[in-house]
């Protein structure tokens, strides 16, 4: 039988999901903008980033490696190891001839190991907790997933900002920033080994070792509703998941060519700051709500919350303000929507991984999660190139019909994640 973990969630809970936080926000958004300050093209920035997201989409494939082998533990930590590794490639890299392919393959290499850290670390959500700590503790989960996110989008952001002012050279800038990336998570590393808790499996998920690869995934895709649940997973940031690739370069962007042409710096203190507040009440809030009231009574006002935000874009590209105080405004709504409308979402793939494999099954789920980020993102640079940057928001704001529509029609108990009395 296995022990119960003695250290409490409210300690490695935030680090663990700090640590999945940072290194996807690194390769998937940072990307976006060192590659922007670089010179890189908005078609070739959502291009290749977008194909980045391709380890989380394929990570089902080798998840039940991580259930049948070794414990989940060792897996995230070797993992985030890795990563330090490989973010100190990526800042050794940047000043070279090839610098694009050179980092891109250090990003591609850091993606496949923060897919697998991904998977461990879930697994180990999903063993360490009960279904009833599960729901209470997602709001705190994803608030610290995000502020590892921020942490990226905001801190490290603002950090190559000051060396772009500094140095007057963006290349040494984001040289040293990733640099400074590869010793944070070196130390997020060493956090997790001491604040984790060494848990084994229960005897019933014995049987998840002895199980073939075969069984792993028909055991998924014969789950009922799994055609709609699918659709759901796919649909849900479709607007998300192009604006997300498109947001920076817009802020970024020359006022004459349609941006808003804030800094560095300013982008990331508006990420890093209210941003994060706004994030972390957002997310608190969404947990707590699902927990009192079940999944049922939260979906479409979480939709809402999730997609609402993005048509202020639109106002945005169109009187382009000067005053950053508007765009601001616009991030701390949008921030505060996510977090809040983000926690239906997942509580939604913690229902459909129920069942024996549920760290391969979780796993699966995410897999298609990123397929609904990776697939849209892709084409989002040569859309916003085609349509401008108002039409883009517009075509974003489009996109949020479908996503609405498949969460007012998607199967599950409605009761799913409120606490039990």
């Amino acid at each position: 039988m296995s022990k119960s973990p003695k250290k409490s969630p409210w300690i490695w809970i935030p680090s663990l999901y700090m640590t999945e936080g940072v290194p996807y926000i690194v390769i998937i958004v940072v990307s976006v903008i060192m590659y922007k300050q670089l010179g890189v093209s908005n078609a070739d920035i959502g291009l290749y980033t977008s194909l980045l997201y391709l380890p989380w989409v394929i990570k089902p494939i080798w998840s039940p490696i991580i259930d049948l082998f070794g414990t989940k533990r060792k897996w995230f930590l070797s993992m985030q190891f890795i990563l330090s590794l490989v973010f100190l490639g990526v800042g050794l890299t940047t000043s070279g001839n090839s610098f694009f392919f050179m980092t891109l393959a250090f990003f591609w290499m850091g993606a496949f190991a923060s897919a697998t850290n991904d998977i461990a670390s879930d697994g180990m959500y999903l063993i360490a907790l009960k279904p009833d700590q599960q729901s209470f503790f997602v709001g705190l989960r994803g608030t610290f997933y995000r502020i590892g996110m921020i942490t990226g989008q905001g801190l490290i952001v603002m950090v190559a900002g000051y060396f772009e002012t500094s140095l007057g050279d963006n290349t040494k800038a984001w040289s040293y920033t990733m640099i400074i990336v590869g010793g944070l998570m070196l130390i997020l590393t060493a956090i997790n080994f001491y604040s984790t808790p060494k848990v084994e499996e229960e005897s019933t998920v014995k049987t998840d070792r002895e199980a073939s690869f075969g069984k792993v995934f028909s055991s998924f895709f014969t789950k009922k509703n799994i055609g709609i649940s699918l659709a759901f997973v796919l649909l849900y940031r479709l607007g998300e998941s192009q604006l997300v690739k498109m947001a920076a370069p817009f802020l970024l962007e020359e006022r004459q060519t349609g941006g808003l042409e804030l800094s560095t710096s300013e982008v990331g203190f508006m990420y890093g700051t209210v941003g994060v507040i706004a994030l972390l009440l957002g997310g608190i809030l969404g947990g707590i709500a699902i927990s009192r009231h079940g999944l049922g009574k939260w979906m479409i006002p979480m939709a809402l919350s999730l997609n609402l935000p993005n048509l202020l874009y639109i106002a945005l590209s169109h009187f382009q303000p000067e005053n950053i105080i508007y765009v601001g405004a616009v991030v701390v709504l949008e921030q505060f929507g996510y977090g809040f409308g983000f926690a239906a979402y997942m509580i939604f793939l913690i229902y459909l991984a129920e069942g024996l494999f549920k760290t391969s099954h979780y796993a699966l789920a995410t897999g298609f999660m990123a397929m609904g980020m990776m697939l849209p993102g892709m084409l989002s640079g040569y859309i916003q190139e085609y349509l401008g940057y108002t039409g883009f928001f517009i075509w974003v704001g489009i996109a949020m019909i479908p996503a609405l529509a498949i969460a007012a029609s998607v199967k599950y108990p409605r009761e799913f994640g409120k606490k039990m009395e």
